[in-house]
């Protein structure tokens, strides 16, 4: 916004002296051209600069903060009989402590609006993927509600809008959740759908809906040629429906909270040669 009205400014400076030292026509349409595109460039460049620094911060602590957390659960695996429930639930918790500190550390985002357009939907789409992963629903459902262009979130990434259906679905719209979907999944080529088509064929399974699930995974394996996606359709068609799984997308899938991942398998810890139980 500033960077814009700063950018008018520079422009009308310069083409009024072009206008004053009575300038050929074409040097005062150079000097605005300039004037206008130079000082935009030069305000970006700088704004670019401070920018970066603050998401660094933002990176650097969340990478410090995940590498601490690994060593304490390695730690915990190396000693053995590490309970795989108890492992789980630290590691929930470890990981929620991280996402509110990444969730604070938004503010500092917030100056960046008064020069940066898109920069209010850039910090909405940060906190919508914080406050999902800290289950504070009605946060994230008002940040979903947002009109303004200026202000709602990003729907340029296949979590986002699988973020979206998730909130409508479990919120007893399924009709919503569709209607999510049919809007963002053509802008996502190739293996990009590949989530958005799971999520959808899979509450269509819950909800019975078998013959449109099937349909959508005939639809979204052919596009992505995703493994999952075709894994599920076989079972569907051979009326394998208790097979269905997407486990097989991964974090991704069981980041949306729609099903809870199963529990890592326990690792045995085996006794070298000389070492006898006493």
């Amino acid at each position: 916004m500033y960077a814009l009205f700063l950018s008018i400014l520079i422009t009308a400076a310069a083409v009024t002296a072009s206008v004053t030292f009575d300038l050929h026509i074409s040097w005062t349409i150079i000097f605005g051209f300039l004037g206008f595109f130079g000082s935009n460039l030069l305000i970006s460049l700088l704004m670019r600069k401070k920018l970066t620094g603050v998401q660094n911060e933002l990176q650097e602590m969340m990478t410090a903060a995940q590498g601490k957390m690994n060593r304490k659960i390695q730690q915990q695996q190396n000693r053995g009989g590490a309970n795989p429930a108890a492992l789980k639930k630290q590691m929930e918790v470890q990981q929620a402590e991280v996402m509110k500190q990444a969730l604070e550390h938004t503010v500092n985002f917030e100056p960046f609006k008064k020069w940066n357009l898109t920069m209010g939907r850039q910090i909405s789409t940060m906190r919508l993927q914080y406050l999902y992963h800290l289950k504070r629903w009605q946060e994230v459902d008002d940040i979903l509600a947002i009109k303004k262009l200026l202000s709602k979130p990003l729907m340029m990434e296949p979590t986002m809008v699988a973020i979206k259906m998730a909130r409508r679905y479990e919120k007893g719209d399924l009709a919503a959740a569709e209607k999510v979907f049919k809007k963002h999944v053509r802008f996502m080529r190739g293996s990009r759908g590949s989530l958005l088509y799971g999520t959808l064929s899979w509450m269509l399974v819950k909800q019975g809906k078998l013959d449109e699930a099937r349909s959508l995974l005939a639809e979204g394996k052919e596009k992505t040629k995703n493994q999952t996606l075709i894994k599920n359709w076989e079972h569907l068609a051979n009326d394998r429906a208790k097979k269905f799984s997407n486990a097989g997308l991964g974090e991704e899938w069981y980041a949306l909270y729609l099903e809870p991942q199963p529990l890592p398998k326990q690792q045995r810890v085996r006794q070298g040669r000389g070492q006898g139980a006493f």
